[in-house]
């Protein structure tokens, strides 16, 4: 009955994250994703304080938890000092290690964030730098976007002298020994277990759905496709 809850209780965020809910929903009144999808934090929490475990798994299957845009406003206007959005961090991090987050339109979308951010961040030390962001993947931007990429040394160098390289500065490039370092701890935090996990789990969704494995076609395809079934 209890599983998936004492799961989340191994999880310091929600520990810290769901003391004493009153189901008042002032965090839904305050949330801004509330606003503009089919989110209501308090009824997440009020689900999770069940303890059931079909209802609680339903939710990690599900797109709610993705809609989150974790900017906290819940933590400082709670009057028993809860963070609804710390319990849908612990959520979101149990629904990746079981794999239940390919179930879900937005869910799947975290092979993309593993692909782009987290391995950025190994392979350059930050999250998004401007040539690291594909032009084709953002349309929105317009051409003038693919311009500023194929010229960003210029645009950008401008702006820093250290641009993509060696010394000290902003977007400078990292040095070996920082990127080591990172790859460390990603290594010890289990943050590479993670990445691994994010892997396995989307290569079986993607062969369920009729791709072949995890492949480039289906990253993008979980990244652009929109059922526009969110609001």
């Amino acid at each position: 009955m209890d599983k998936y809850y004492d799961m989340l209780l191994e999880d310091v965020r929600f520990r810290e994250g769901l003391k004493a809910c009153m189901n008042c929903g002032v965090c839904t009144g305050v949330c801004p994703a509330a606003e503009f999808y089919d989110y209501d934090p308090r009824q997440i929490v009020s689900i999770v304080q069940t303890r059931n475990d079909d209802a609680i798994e339903e939710l990690m299957r599900s797109e709610r938890i993705w809609y989150c845009g974790e900017c906290m406003s819940c933590r400082p206007r709670c009057p028993r000092d809860n963070t609804p959005g710390y319990v849908i961090q612990a959520l979101r991090t149990l629904s990746q290690k079981l794999g239940f987050f390919v179930e879900s339109e937005k869910g799947r979308q975290q092979l993309c964030l593993k692909r782009t951010i987290g391995e950025n961040i190994l392979r350059t030390g930050y999250c998004l730098t401007p040539r690291l962001i594909r032009p084709e993947l953002h349309a929105e931007q317009g051409p003038v976007w693919r311009w500023i990429v194929e010229n960003d040394r210029e645009v950008y160098g401008r702006l820093s002298p250290c641009y993509d390289k060696a010394g000290a500065g902003a977007l400078r490039r990292m040095d070996a020994a920082s990127l080591a370092e990172l790859d460390r701890i990603f290594e010890v935090s289990g943050g590479r277990r993670m990445f691994d996990l994010i892997e396995e789990h989307s290569d079986r969704k993607a062969r369920e759905m009729g791709y072949d494995g995890a492949d480039e076609r289906y990253a993008a395809d979980a990244y652009t496709q929109n059922s526009n079934r969110h609001d």
